[in-house]
């Protein structure tokens, strides 16, 4: 979760914002020294990954109670060693993430062209959860779950820890969260106290309940504390930690591109498919303890982060703050980067005009200028004592303390100082599923829908409004098979200007018509649909048909294939589905939207028995073994 290297103490708010403009200013510096190399570099080979973060969780199974274990910063110490000792080449690579009951992993080494690799991805995702396995205790059982349903509950950790809202000592300061839940990474830590204290109060969340037919209507939760009962509201399941949202799992996927250029493109031509993955990948419908009107984790983190100050947020007038800010730091991203789809670049953004001229004057092109000045009128919300004067022409480190606190869909990755590694694009927006299998058949999904991309130059641009429609139909309940998305219906392009030919590519100055995008299903754009959309699935067919694949590549890419088309026609169910109506089925659920410790156990007895393959859930899917 983005960089955890430090020297020094953590500063708070207070200190931090006296050296803000500095970091600003220096993280430009460091961006176009490190630019104007990167002018000069290669064309670079495919390279990709996987991100999978992982929760440890503890089972009192005479009790009937689940809990989170807070030993994943031991765990991650232990398999670490190996990295830390300087052997290289690993299977795997491990970092601390943001809450104390999580770790994240990934294959040791990238993956490259080759399509042979495609058939090492899920082996090696099982090899890292026995890795972890390995080391744990009696009772605990490492899961990739995206929410665990009673996150912020009473005695919801083991050790068991109280938390204490009107402690002044208390980083979280939460009604619900212990300081002790949050990672042990001074970052992590430095993080959660920035945001509130940014943003002058608690972070304040509130995720719509799902009403069943015993839910009280309004459903109203009373606090023993003023400003939680002002923020909360009614039929919202209330929250005020970022750590609701930080703490977590998602399944991250990063490509390299050749060089920048096509790096942009990619970058572009995601973004429309971010909503679709997100709803495709649903995993997480239960929050504190009550079943919700959303599937997915995005507003949690979306609001969980959000460090904007009232006035920023419009709701005082402007005295202490340059601007009103319409978006909290984390969500789609705000604008195209490449020169083809800069038409569609209809959201106003807020910028930060000095750095915009400062890039432009340095010969940085206008688009990425754009977006990074839009990044940059955010503050860094981290800064150690003895990383604040660095040599600005071998580090980044202001550079990224900036762009790995602007939380989006996407991430467009400039190449580190000093590394082999290329321009990427992070693609953010996967829940993580209970299987190993899962989570590689949304990996290589992904990854082969960028290669249908370039090879036969497709647009899936849209304007960029109608993409954060999309976004947040996507959280919804049953979203996969309820809602209809805007997607581009003529997505072939070609190079010519003639407005007749049907693959014209839209110019700056034609107005967009239904011809060029319309409401489509989930299940049609990935499966398509006659006369109207070809469909995902049947892209990567004709690519797959087009290149060297050896037959078990083949078959175990049809696999991951087959369970991408399956969930998305609705014959499969989406993880949140699958928990909700395990929820709403138990013969203890009283049908008031309460999700009991004895129901969560139930269920993530089940989740754990699923992903040991100990029980067969052709609701969710099906494999050749």
């Amino acid at each position: 979760m983005g960089i955890l290297e430090y020297d020094g103490e953590s500063l708070n708010w207070n200190e931090i914002k006296l050296y803000a403009k500095y970091v600003k200013k220096h993280g430009i510096v460091q961006f176009l020294n490190n630019y104007q190399r990167l002018l000069e570099r290669p064309v670079d080979i495919l390279k990709w990954g996987d991100e999978v973060e992982y929760m440890v969780i503890r089972f009192d199974h005479k009790n009937r109670k689940v809990q989170l274990s807070l030993r994943g910063d031991e765990i991650c110490n232990i398999l670490q060693e190996k990295e830390n000792s300087g052997i290289v080449n690993l299977p795997s690579s491990w970092r601390h993430e943001y809450a104390s009951h999580m770790l994240e992993g990934t294959p040791g080494v990238p993956y490259q062209g080759d399509m042979a690799q495609f058939k090492y991805v899920e082996s090696n995702m099982e090899m890292r959860r026995k890795e972890i396995q390995e080391l744990l205790q009696p009772n605990e059982q490492i899961m990739t779950l995206t929410a665990f349903p009673r996150l912020g509950c009473f005695n919801y950790t083991n050790p068991s820890y109280k938390a204490d809202s009107a402690k002044s000592n208390q980083i979280c300061q939460s009604l619900f969260i212990p300081n002790e839940a949050i990672g042990s990474h001074p970052r992590f830590l430095c993080l959660e106290r920035s945001i509130r204290e940014r943003r002058g109060e608690r972070v304040s969340i509130n995720i719509p309940i799902f009403k069943d037919t015993s839910t009280p209507s309004p459903f109203i939760e009373k606090f023993n504390d003023p400003e939680a009962n002002q923020a909360a509201k009614p039929d919202h399941i209330y929250m005020d930690s970022t750590s609701f949202g930080f703490g977590n799992c998602c399944l991250q996927i990063t490509i390299q591109g050749s060089n920048m250029d096509e790096t942009k493109l990619l970058y572009d031509q995601l973004a429309p498919v971010c909503p679709i993955v997100m709803a495709l990948s649903a995993a997480a419908p239960i929050w504190r303890g009550y079943l919700a009107d959303v599937d997915v984790r995005w507003p949690v983190i979306e609001q969980g982060v959000d460090d904007r100050t009232r006035e920023e947020r419009g709701l005082e007038p402007l005295v202490n703050n340059e601007r009103v800010i319409r978006r909290p730091r984390f969500g789609s991203i705000n604008s195209y980067l490449h020169k083809e789809s800069r038409k569609f670049n209809d959201v106003a953004i807020e910028i930060d005009m000095e750095t915009k001229y400062t890039l432009l004057d340095a010969g940085v092109d206008q688009l990425l200028a754009q977006h990074i000045a839009h990044l940059w009128m955010r503050d860094p919300l981290t800064l150690f004592t003895n990383n604040i004067e660095v040599d600005d022409k071998k580090v980044t480190d202001h550079f990224e303390n900036i762009q790995t606190t602007n939380w989006h869909s996407l991430r467009f990755k400039p190449p580190p100082p000093g590394s082999d590694i290329g321009w990427r694009v992070e693609f953010r927006v996967c829940e993580v599923q209970l299987t190993d299998f899962e989570n590689a058949a949304l990996s290589v999904f992904v990854v082969l829908l960028t290669r249908v991309i370039l090879t036969y130059n497709l647009d899936f641009c849209i304007p960029l409004s109608y993409v954060h429609t999309n976004m947040t139909k996507a959280q919804k309940n049953n979203a996969i098979n309820l809602e209809k998305f805007y997607f581009r219906s003529n997505i072939v392009s070609c190079c010519c200007r003639n407005s007749d030919c049907k693959n014209h590519i839209i110019s700056d100055d034609e107005s967009l018509t239904e011809e060029h995008f319309q409401k489509m299903s989930i299940n049609t754009i990935i499966n398509g649909k006659k006369d109207v959309f070809p469909g995902f699935i049947l892209l990567i067919q004709k690519y797959l048909g087009s290149v060297d694949v050896d037959i078990d590549t083949r078959l175990k890419i049809n696999e991951y294939l087959d369970f991408i088309s399956n969930r998305a026609s609705g014959d499969y169910m989406t993880t949140a589905q699958w928990m909700r109506h395990f929820v709403t089925s138990h013969p203890e659920y009283k049908q008031d939207s309460v999700v009991s410790n004895s129901i969560a156990y139930d269920l993530l007895v089940r989740c754990d028995q699923i992903q040991k393959s100990k029980v067969k859930c052709y609701q969710l899917f099906k494999t050749a073994a």
